[in-house]
């Protein structure tokens, strides 16, 4: 047993937490079914995602794929353009890589078994605990950035959260106060403590249920923790962004390559550039790249958009594709309609949106 833990009053703490939680839980869709495969696919979009954010995405997904075989034989491309705008793409090529695992291996059941589980693509000590504790009544900890916060306070934690000891520190913890008789409601409960109350700045620690047994609150230090190491400054891209297009109006579209940033996803033909201007160098980049010749205008907009590890600052060009005869993969020359059906990240939907705002002025009569 941790020393925090020793004399803590569990199972005054469980029974205040969970009255709390019946009462204030969120209606949410993928509270409304245990699924596994439903809950599943909640869990690993709500990582690093806002919960407004990520309903409408879940609702759209489900009816898509409302089942996990349904997913299993989607072709990627397709499960790519239903997480469209939602980000960390690699998220749901490991999902996708999983669910076709688990209906090979185990005939379409998610295993209940956490070893079993967390040797899944993408499945990490958080899913293996959220999925489980929540579908199946394992009880397993759910140790998610909400809940380090929870905890760091109400056990007065001053360890780094961003170091994995710390978080192992946590899972134990939560071995060691966790309400066995209800450990989905239990874990699901502390995260929402953490999103509706105890939030990262400003908690509101009078309306808490168990502020009673909260340390950092009695000796008035909660809004100091929980500890953690500052990010190192993100890197800063400057890229050049070309929406060519031929004589029939398509629009010249490249796709990632299939490991890394982005993987697979469709964008528009881009180059670094250390100039302040880059449309010499987007030029000659795909004239010696690609083998296109491309006439560019002026810019018609500057973007910029964040990553965790780095940012992208975008200038975008229109222009025009001269000859379309030599286009080849993993170029491609689609029509407006057919854009549609590519999946694009977030950078390129607002490069395009940029291109339509520009080319849309150019048509009005004078």
């Amino acid at each position: 047993m941790t020393k925090e833990t020793e004399r803590f009053p569990a199972r005054a703490f469980q029974r205040a937490l969970l009255d709390w939680f019946a009462r204030e839980r969120r209606d949410l869709p993928w509270r409304k079914d245990r699924d596994p495969y439903k809950v599943w696919v909640s869990e690993v979009m709500l990582q690093q995602t806002r919960v407004e954010t990520v309903i409408p995405y879940f609702e759209q997904f489900i009816e898509q794929f409302p089942t996990l075989e349904a997913l299993a034989d989607a072709e990627e491309d397709e499960v790519l353009k239903a997480w469209e705008g939602l980000g960390y793409y690699s998220r749901v090529r490991n999902l996708h890589a999983a669910v076709k695992e688990v209906k090979e291996r185990y005939g379409g059941k998610v295993p209940d078994d956490p070893d079993e589980f967390s040797k899944l693509k993408g499945v990490g000590p958080y899913t293996v605990g959220a999925v489980l504790s929540l579908a199946y009544g394992v009880p397993e900890p759910a140790v998610d950035g909400n809940v380090m916060r929870v905890l760091s306070r109400l056990f007065l934690v001053t360890d780094d959260i961003a170091k994995t000891s710390t978080r192992k520190r946590f899972e134990q913890m939560i071995r060691e106060i966790m309400a066995y008789e209800h450990p989905g409601a239990f874990n699901e409960a502390l995260i929402e403590l953490g999103a509706l109350v105890c939030t990262p700045r400003r908690p509101s620690c009078l309306l808490c249920p168990v502020q009673t047994y909260c340390r950092a609150f009695a000796e008035g230090v909660a809004e100091e923790l929980p500890v953690k190491t500052k990010k190192t400054a993100v890197k800063q891209v400057p890229l050049a962004v070309a929406v060519l297009a031929d004589e029939e109006g398509r629009v010249l579209i490249r796709k990632r390559d299939s490991s890394g940033l982005l993987a697979n996803l469709w964008e528009f033909p881009s180059c670094e550039t250390a100039d302040a201007d880059g449309k010499k160098t987007l030029e000659q980049t795909v004239g010696e790249q690609y083998g296109l010749q491309a006439e560019l205008t002026e810019a018609i907009a500057s973007l910029e958009h964040a990553f965790s590890h780095l940012v992208w600052k975008l200038t975008v060009f229109p222009g025009r594709l001269i000859s379309s005869q030599s286009v080849k993969e993993p170029l491609r020359l689609v029509s407006e309609d057919e854009l549609e059906a590519h999946a694009f990240p977030v950078s390129q939907q607002r490069v395009w949106r940029e291109y339509k705002k520009w080319a849309g002025q150019m048509r009005r009569p004078d």
